[in-house]
């Protein structure tokens, strides 16, 4: 078999061959025709400029393609928790410092030890108290990383490599096999042209290094692209990897609602079934700020009712809400801050995908409100692991401030032009600074039965552009949730099996030895 393979392989060789020698012969001909003319060295003068301005158009191309290389890259996902910030600066680092001649592109084993490395550096960011930092992770997870890379390795080859779905393994090892021979001919063909005119030797040498020189640049740096861009990639998978949020099913993380929505949809009486995990937004604030009075303008209806005591609502109380731009979401009415504890405070927060904090214009003592936000931030700035939900202050009861007789909206704050106007930027300006956001993040509304005013659009308009932020917590929220419940899931799956297969154990001995010992 391996000697008709190899008859074959000659045969095809030699009907190439066959094929080329007249095409190659053009090049001497023409040569010779140039030199019996006397145009030898015009044109030798002319292919040495053209190399040289070919030269000086691929370092130009070089250094005005640099910004395309660099908008290719592979960026950091936005979904990440913040505490991937610190490995991601690690890979990026040492994506920009990588050495194309440390590791070169005809080594086999060059990519692959590349590849460890920034494992080895992504693994030890996250496990920097472990000797063998690389060896901590579960082998589901390893091999579900496997399978992810090749597919993407299998999506990329077949839709930027011409016909690789008609180039076989087979067909890549046998003009592996003949590279050497090639470049054993190119090197005999070289001293031949030495031997022959050395003149043209040297010249041609010469011209080919200036030539060479000048794709060599476009060549370095898009192989130097190349370095950087696997170590990203790999980067990029190994902090999925060794981050440990890592789910092991394919199913989109909100693709449907987690155990703790599904119970809050049914409290909120959703009759169908949404079709996946709603967007949880938490509205606190002091008693009597007007809380319910906002979910109600929100919803456009009477959902909520507005003249119980301050101490009446206990507990959250979530309601399903379906606006234009946001498919579902649950709006959670809270009691006052408080008569809450500071553990379910704190609780309610960290399942919430945004947060309106509903502040009273015309009440100046804010220090409790500050006290609490502080908390909520503190909490989120110790957990690494998830994204603090966008804060949206609510300035209630803007019709109350002076002059109070004046209502004649709508007020322009960006150029206020009457004193009732001035007064509502004076109040966003001084709970901006009480509570310590950002001035753009304070919306005033006023909710009084009659003069609603600036929840259907500058509020509603506030909600939908922090959506993104929102939808970036509500997903690190469920791969917590669908975490939790991949490992009880998976554990009870495992202990059923195990109790089934030890309970069939005695049954396999008895058949093993009836069969055995008739």
């Amino acid at each position: 078999m391996k000697i008709i393979l190899s008859r074959f392989d000659r045969l095809r060789l030699l009907a190439l061959l066959l094929w080329a020698v007249p095409v190659g012969a053009l090049l001497p001909a023409g040569l010779l025709w140039l030199w019996q003319a006397g145009w030898f060295q015009i044109w030798l003068l002319t292919l040495a400029l053209f190399s040289a301005a070919g030269y000086g158009l691929q370092y130009w191309l070089q250094r005005a393609e640099r910004p395309w290389f660099e908008e290719a890259e592979t960026q950091p996902d936005p979904n990440w928790p913040p505490q991937a910030d610190g490995a991601w600066t690690q890979v990026e680092q040492m994506a920009k410092e990588v050495d194309p001649e440390e590791w070169p592109l005809g080594q086999g084993t060059s990519l692959g030890r590349l590849g460890q490395q920034t494992l080895e550096r992504v693994a030890r960011y996250y496990h920097p108290e472990v000797e063998q930092p690389l060896l901590e992770l579960t082998v589901p997870h390893a091999l579900l990383i496997v399978e992810r890379a090749s597919r993407d390795l299998r999506q990329s080859i077949t839709d930027h490599v011409p016909m690789s779905h008609r180039l076989t393994v087979g067909s890549l090892m046998r003009a592996y096999r003949w590279k050497p021979f090639a470049d054993r001919l190119l090197s005999v063909y070289r001293v031949g042209r030495w031997v022959v005119n050395p003149i043209n030797a040297v010249l041609s040498e010469a011209l080919a290094q200036l030539r060479g020189r000048g794709y060599a640049l476009a060549q370095d740096e898009l192989y130097r692209w190349l370095l950087g861009e696997y170590i990203r990639k790999v980067g990029a998978y190994a902090i999925d990897l060794y981050s440990g949020r890592l789910v092991l099913t394919d199913e989109p993380l909100e693709q449907r609602p987690t155990a703790r929505s599904q119970q809050d949809l049914v409290t909120a009486e959703a009759l169908d079934e949404p079709l996946g995990e709603p967007l949880r937004i938490l509205v606190l604030g002091r008693s009597s700020a007007g809380k319910s009075s906002l979910i109600n303008a929100l919803f456009g209806q009477l959902r909520v009712a507005t003249d119980l005591l301050p101490e009446t609502t206990k507990m959250l109380t979530p309601h399903r809400l379906q606006r234009d731009d946001l498919d579902i979401a649950l709006v959670y009415d809270t009691p006052g801050y408080e008569g809450m504890e500071v553990q379910a405070l704190r609780a309610a927060a960290e399942e919430a995908d945004m947060i309106l904090w509903v502040s009273a214009a015309d009440r100046p003592d804010r220090q409790a409100d500050h006290a609490i936000l502080e908390d909520v931030r503190t909490v989120f700035a110790q957990r690494m692991a998830r994204h603090a939900p966008p804060i949206l202050v609510v300035l209630t009861h803007i019709d109350r401030l002076r002059p109070v007789r004046e209502w004649r909206p709508p007020y322009d704050l960006a150029d206020p032009k009457s004193l009732k106007a001035e007064s509502i930027l004076a109040a966003v300006s001084v709970v901006a600074v009480d509570l310590g956001v950002p001035i753009a993040s304070v919306i005033p509304v006023c909710l009084a039965s009659g003069r609603v005013y600036n929840v259907d659009d500058v509020l509603w308009a506030a909600m939908l552009d922090r959506l993104d932020a929102a939808q970036r917590s509500r997903l690190l929220r469920c791969q917590d949730a669908r975490k939790r419940e991949e490992n009880w899931s998976l554990l009870r799956r495992q202990l059923a099996n195990a109790g089934r297969f030890l309970l069939a154990l005695p049954q396999r001995r008895d058949g093993g030895r009836g069969q055995g010992h008739p």
